[in-house]
Order: structure tokens, then sequence, then C-alpha cells
């Protein structure tokens, strides 16, 4: 039986891809990604120290047979290592031509950083007096000697670095020198005397360096920086890591020698060229550790000029082959370029997009491959602002990180603390940047959320009220901080000993959840990009699913059509009665006695709704826009119970110590109406209001409400005609779980709208249609789909109802622990549940689809801005997905990877 092949040299790549199924993916899992590109760049006819890989497998072997090298494996090493002896005329361990190597971690996904590498195994006393007497430069031995007890004492051996790093400190101090370059020969041989003092374990026979490095190589896969930096990035932990054992070639030769790490574009911006930074006379670590000032890659075209050519036209060779941005890293070895690895560059956002863009451009990949590149969450940056890093490390230095938080809508923001909303309301119009900061948010909040810059509160989960609202309006919001308490009537907030008063700075960041004291420099990305701007076009021309927003006021509706949104998905319309100066109008209608009074506080807010209906025509020109019917409860129109009841014994124990007639007046004018709201709040109590009074069955229980705004839907409809514009109104019945509520509903639509185009002369084409937020709804849309000329599938409540839970509860109470103990594998709140809702919405769609092949079924809940719903509902066949304008570029790019991921 053949024994297993643990080492591949990297002349020998041609074997390797003949012995492998899987194409290139297979070679980087076998190899590692550096293997695999060292050996594909010495198939170039790129210089590569010639060296050898031993695979992954190897490492697994290792980890699984409790820390022995797999049979066969150290006489494999050995025969490569004579490969590289006998192709460079020189020994390992041989005095006379001593051979180094290096031996370097390489896995199959970059981990920059994260497992160990050796450098210069094959030194010890006696090899290092052959190199002396070959080279003449004792300085150069005894500094690459150095470099590899300290390498292998903190490697392989376990020591601290420190020990070591002080051992250099004095030699400097006594030298007078801040550089280890400026030590002298004899004070480097004294550093290295008494590093081997150190590292009493450094074996002085290079097999041996070359066994226990190889070995400490494999067993930093498991390392813990490895572990976390993996769980970080999504790499599984079952793939093991190659090594590399490479000839060393040295940057440390003198002035004629170099080494450095460049990409060939910006990280940072993706322009073209090549950016990094290099150091003379050195060795790899020294240009990543910061022990050294390194110089801009530029400099090196002055410097050595052959080189900085040569590494150039390497660069360009890079990027053909392997058709992405390059990170390189080299060594110039007394005068002669060396490549010692080639990776894909990380990079910004803005980066990636730009990058993505112009290597389609220049035809080194497709537009469907740029569009592939880029991922949803880089093209979420660029709609957000961002804290600088710089401002963010300086305050976490200095303590000022306070809390933590769940990150719901991404962003930074930056403004002073109010703990009311009509503060924030008030400190915003008088030019303030302000955080509203609450134990948690409810609807009456709205004007006080949308005035402030960001949402901070104690209290909610993903989905909470706060969460919804801010990643509607684009608001930066951290929520669930739990170790922060709120004081509304002292307006402050404590957090163990820190006190934060109304008007204190605060900054914090949606993307990541941290709360940060004081005011932090922040930037905004540019949203106007002319990459992104083509990379969105070019994603449209590849996704088949539309991608709607949802917006509640014209200004929303407008950012979203010009961040490319096909229409409005969501109007959710009772969020026009929060605003200030419409909802005491709202809550008199509420409190009034008869159908007579209602409809006169209806007549009222019925002008406004056609304004806003109109806005949102004129908007969505010749585009739909979808209107659902008011939907919640009337009481969350009201203050809570709670809050009534401390304002009337408030007023109460003011009034007992009234001063004057006036202000008697006052309080029990204030008095009278509380306890009038307190009276109807008592009465509109429901024991479950989510599923109670509200949607369709208010719409059925008070048809002028209806009325009232069918009437301004259509009329604002006619008005956006008479403009010359092309009004397409969809009128939402929400809630609906039985046929006969929705014929109800529709038979008062469908009234409204002939009266109205009677009295205007004038007809507008719309259609009524409905939502499916219950199980009910999606079982039985065989019959709703009789009466309804579209679904909107509202999939927040639909999920709510599906696992009967709450989506404002759970997260705080018990989701989080589902979620970290391995219950549920994925939050259903933010990713579509496809075992459950996910039938119910097939159910839907295929009853739908019995009536008509095109009959439209969107998604508008707050699915409709994860990638991976997206990536479902175009699999499912929905016609679209509604979201929040500040996801629209999100979802048409998570839309077009959806097509191309089928299309494959």
């Amino acid at each position: 039986m053949p024994s297993t092949t643990w080492v591949h040299g990297f002349d020998r790549l041609d074997e390797v891809e003949a012995g492998l199924d899987g194409g290139w993916d297979s070679v980087r899992g076998l190899l590692g990604g550096k293997g695999a590109n060292l050996a594909e760049m010495t198939r170039l006819g790129i210089p590569v120290p010639p060296g050898f890989t031993v695979t992954t497998r190897a490492c697994l072997s290792y980890l699984d047979g409790d820390g022995r090298l797999p049979d066969g494996l150290w006489s494999q090493v050995l025969h490569a290592l004579h490969a590289i002896e006998d192709r460079l005329d020189k020994r390992f361990g041989d005095p006379a031509a001593p051979l180094l190597v290096s031996c370097r971690s390489g896995a199959k996904f970059s981990m920059p950083g994260m497992m160990d590498t050796v450098l210069n195994l094959g030194l010890n006393d006696e090899t290092a007096k052959g190199l002396v007497a070959l080279t003449g430069d004792e300085h150069f031995v005894f500094d690459s000697y150095r470099r590899l007890i300290q390498m292998f004492g903190t490697v392989v051996l376990g020591l601290r670095d420190e020990l070591f790093e002080n051992v250099l400190s004095d030699a400097r101090h006594v030298r007078g020198v801040t550089s280890d370059a400026d030590l002298s020969a004899d004070e480097l041989r004294t550093v290295v005397a008494r590093f081997r003092d150190l590292a009493a374990g450094f074996p002085t026979d290079p097999a041996e360096q070359l066994r226990m490095a190889i070995e400490a190589v494999f067993s930093s896969w498991n390392g813990r920086r490895a572990v976390d930096y993996r769980n970080a990035a999504g790499i599984a932990h079952d793939l093991g890591t190659a090594v590399n054992i490479q000839a060393m070639v040295f940057g440390n030769l003198g002035e004629h020698s170099a080494t450095g790490v460049c990409m060939t574009r910006s990280g940072a911006t993706g322009l073209p060229g090549l950016e990094g930074d290099f150091l003379v006379n050195a060795q790899g670590e020294d240009v990543v550790s910061g022990t050294r000032a390194t110089r801009p890659i530029e400099a090196l075209a002055q410097v050595m000029p052959t080189a900085y050519a040569e590494l150039q036209a390497m660069a360009a060779k890079l990027e053909a082959r392997y058709h992405e941005m390059q990170d390189i890293e080299f060594t110039v070895e007394d005068g002669r370029l060396w490549l010692l690895q080639t990776r894909d560059g990380k990079r910004t956002a803005q980066a990636a997009v730009r990058i993505a863009v112009d290597l389609a451009n220049e035809g080194l990949i497709g537009r469907a491959d740029a569009v592939r590149r880029v991922t949803p969450s880089q093209v979420d940056f660029f709609l957000h602002p961002q804290l600088a890093v710089a401002a963010r490390q300086q305050a976490a230095d200095e303590g000022r990180l306070i809390a933590t938080g769940l990150n719901v809508s991404p962003g930074a923001a930056v403004g002073v603390a109010a703990f009311d909303p009509d503060v924030a309301q008030r400190l915003a119009g008088d030019g303030r940047q302000v955080i509203l900061v609450r134990p948690e948010t409810k609807p009456d909040d709205v004007h006080g959320m949308l005035a402030a810059e960001g949402i901070l509160t104690t209290r909610g989960g993903r989905t909470s009220h706060a969460a919804l609202v801010a990643r509607q309006f684009g608001k930066p919001a951290v929520v669930g901080v739990g170790a922060l308490e709120v004081d509304l009537v002292g307006h402050r907030a404590t957090m163990g000993e820190l006190v934060i008063e109304e008007g204190d700075w605060l900054s914090l960041d949606g993307s990541t959840g941290e709360v940060y004291a004081g005011r932090l420099d922040t930037f905004v990305p540019d949203i106007s990009d002319g990459w992104l701007a083509t990379l969105l076009g070019w994603a449209d021309d590849l996704r088949t699913l539309g991608v709607r927003a949802n917006a509640d006021y014209p200004a929303d509706a407008r950012r979203a059509r010009d961040y490319g949104a096909e229409g409005i998905g969501l109007c959710r319309t009772e969020h026009m009665f929060f605003q200030s100066e419409r909802l005491p109008v709202m809550q008199r209608m509420i409190m009034s006695d008869s159908v007579t009074e209602r409809r006169d506080a209806l007549a009222e807010l019925e002008p406004l709704q056609r304004d806003d209906f109109l806005g949102l025509f004129r908007a969505m020109d010749g585009l739909p826009v979808i209107i659902r019917l008011v939907d919640p409860p009337l009481h969350e129109f009201l203050p809570t119970f709670e809050e009534l009841s401390k304002r009337i014994t408030d007023a109460k124990i003011r009034l007992s110590a009234a001063g004057s007639l006036d202000e008697v007046d006052d309080l029990l004018g204030r008095l009278r109406r509380d306890e009038d709201l307190l009276r109807q709040v008592r009465a509109l109590h429901e024991s479950n209001p989510m599923l109670g009074l509200r949607g369709v069955r208010l719409a059925i229980r008070h048809p002028e409400i209806l009325q009232m705004q069918a009437r301004a839907i259509f009329a604002a409809a006619c008005d956006a005609a008479e403009e010359g514009g092309g009004p397409r109104p969809e009128v939402m019945i929400p809630l609906t779980s039985d046929a006969g509520e929705l014929i109800r509903a529709r038979q008062v639509i469908d009234s409204e709208a002939a009266a109205v185009f009677a009295d205007r002369g004038i007809t507008v084409d719309y259609l009524v249609g409905t939502m499916v937020e219950t199980p009910r709804a999606a079982l039985t849309a065989d019959k709703l789909a009789e009466h309804a000329d579209f679904f909107s599938v509202g999939s927040n409540d639909l999920t709510q109802t599906t696992y009967a839970l709450s989506r404002d509860d759970a997260e705080t109470s018990f989701l989080i622990d589902y979620l970290r103990t391995g219950v549920y594998d994925h939050d259903p709140f933010s990713s579509l549940d496809p075992d459950g809702v996910g039938l119910l919405i097939d159910r839907a769609i295929a009853a739908a689809r019995t009536r008509e092949d095109d009959f439209e079924v969107g998604v508008c809940g707050e699915h409709g801005g994860d990638p991976a719903s997206i990536a479902w509902c175009h699999a499912h066949g929905l016609t679209y997905v509604s979201c929040s304008p500040f996801r629209v570029p999100v979802a048409r790019l998570a839309a077009a990877q959806a097509a191309l991921a089928t299309a494959s």
C-alpha cells in the first residue's frame, strides 16, 4: 500500500493538481493559501526561494495523534530538504556551506499574524562561524542568530517575548541607540549569549530545530488567537494549517538589501499602483513589528530602482494570474529581488468596490465577478457615518468606552444626551446634535427619534421598536445596554459611578454596539462614489428580484429612489399620525364618544394625509406605492397608563402648592385632560393588544378611519395625475386572517375610490391587496387571492405568530441564550426561518399563483434587508423585497448575488 504523501515541493504543483479533484480550491485546501501561491509563483517563473510544503492533512493527523508527527512525514521532509540543498549547493547544518530555512504557517484562508513563524533555522555556534567566514559580515550573522533564538524561544518554547526584548533594550541603552540595527557585531554576540541563557531548551541540532518548529506551527492552529480569529471571520476549525519550509534569503545583508510588504493597489482607496512599506538592511518582522520606522514603497524606486521595476512587473503578473489585488512580501538580497508570498489583499469597503469595478473595466474579471466580490456589508458601510479609527482608539485608551450593547442600526452618531423626545426635538431645533437615551422607545417617541442623531436604550432587542425605527430612518442605534440605568424624572443616566447628565456628549457606533463618553470625530463615506454607482448598476442588470423601500414620508421616498428603489413596498400610515402637530387631533378622534365627533377629527387629518400621499406619489412617479392602512391598536396613540398616572399625581401635588389663580386654572385644565386620557386608556385596555383590535379589525369596527384614508389616497393620486405624473397606488389591508374581512374592507375602499374619481372626473388605476402576517392568512391564501390584487408578507409579524413569541420581549429574555447555546441556529427575526415561516410563505405564493402566474407577492418585513433572506426570496419566486431606504443598495447587491448563485 503506497505511503501517504505529506510533503510537496514548490516545483511539483502539476503533480498536486493531477492528484486532486476540485480544482484550485482543493489545492489551497491541501497546501494552504501560502503554499499554493508559492507553488504557482514558481510555475510562473517568479523568483521564489526554493522550498516545500507540509500539507494540512499532516497538521490534522498531528493534532489528532496526540502530538506525534505522522508516519513517514519526517523522512519526506529530509528528502525535500536535500532537494533544496542540491539546488543551492548548500547543506543544512554544514558550517562550510550552511543552508538556513524559514518555517511558516499557511492555512487555506489568510489569517494574518494569527499563527506562528520561525526564521533562520539551521544556525548554531558552528554554522554561525561558517557563515561569518563566507560572508565576512559578522553583524549580519549574529543579528540573524539572535532573531532565531528569540523567535524559537517565544514560538516553540513558549517563553515571554518581554524576556528577550528587555535584553535588547538594555543593549540599546548601553550603546545609546534606538534601533537594534545600530548595535555592533560584538554587542549582538553578547545578546546571543544572553538569549541562549534565557532559552535553555534551544536545540543546537538544526534538524531538531526544524522538527520542533514544524510541530509548533501545527500546534498554533489551535492557539487562542487563531481560534478567536476563525470564530470572528467564520473560518472552519477543521481545516488545519500547512507548513512552508523555504530557503532563507536575507534583507539584512547591508545597504544593498531590503525587505518589505506591498499591495498592488491601495488597500484604503483601491487606487491602482503599489502601496506598502520597506526597510533597508532588515528582516521581514522588522517591517510589521513597528520597532523601526519604515519607508514608503515609492522610495524603493530611488534606493533600488532595478528591484523596484522588477517588483512592479511581478505585481502586474500576479494580478493577471489571480485576477485580484495582491498583498506581496518581498526581500532584496544584495540587489536580487525575491518574492516570499502573495495573497489576496485586505481592503476597506471603499477599496473593495473600486477594485472590483477597476478589475472588470481592465478586463481581468467580468462584471458578474465584480458583483460577487463585494459583500453586502461593504455596501452598507457607504451609507452611514463612521467613527474615525484614531478617535475610537484614543477614546478606548482613555477609558471612555463606557458600554457595549446590541448593534442594531449601523453607523456612528455623536450628540448630547437627551432623555425625553420633546427635549430631543427642541435641542435639535436649536441646532444641537442629540442622542436620545431611553429605557425603551414607543411610537409616541418617534418625533424625538427623528430629531436625534442616534438612539440608545437600556432595553430591547434587534427587532425592538427602537431598532426597527432606527433602521427605517437610517439612525444609528445601540439597544439593550442593561448596565445603564435611566432616570427619566431626573433626566440623567448612571452606570456604576459614572453619571451622564442631560447635555453631556455621547458617541455611539451602531455597527459595533459601542458607546463612548465624549465627542468623537466621524467621517461620512461618499455614497455618490462613481464606482459604487457603477457596481450597483451592474447588479441591477443581473438581478430578477425587485427591490422596494419601506418609506413613510416624501423625504424618505426621495432618498430611497436615489438609492435605486423601484417603488415603495410599505408606507406605514400610522407614523404620519405620530407627528407632534397631528397626535393631539388623533387623540381627540380616539376619545370622541360619537361617530360624528370622530369624523370631525378625521376631517382635520384628511388633508394632511392627502399631502403626505401626494409627496410619495411625486417622489415615486411612475413606480408602485403600497400604502398600508392604520395597523396598530388605538392605545398606542395615547400615553401609557403609568405615564398618565404619574402626570396626574404630579399635577395634584403642584395644584396643592399653586400660588395664583392662573396657575390653578392651568393645572386644572391639564389634570382634566389627563384624567380623560386615563379613562380612555382604561377603556381601550387589552390583555394582548397586538392580537386585538388592530389592522383590518380596526377598519371594520371604525370604518370612518378607513374611509378617510381611502379618500386621501385616491384624492392624492388624482392630484398627482393632474400634475402630469404617473401615480400607482396600491392599498394594503393589514392583519387579514379571513376572506370575509378582506371583502368587507375592499368594499369600502372601492366605494371611496369610485366616489373620488366621479367627483374629480378622472380615473387612476389602483390595486388592493393584503398583508400575509398570520399563519391562517398563509394557509387560506387561495381564498384571500380571490379578492386581492397582491400579497405583501409582513415577515416580522408572521414570524411572531408562527413562533408564538414576542419579538420585543424574546431577545431580552431567552432568545440570546437560545442562540448562544445552539437551541436556535439563527435569529428568526434577523434572518427568515425557512422551515416554518418559509413554508407558510411558499403556501401563500402557490395559492396566489394559481390565480395569476405573475400575482405580485413581496416581503416587507425587516428580512427584506437581510442578504440571506433575500437569497431565499429570490429562490422561492417572490416578486420583490422591501426594506429601509438605507438598505436598498445592500438589497440590490444581495439580489444580484442570489441570482448569480442560482445560475452557477
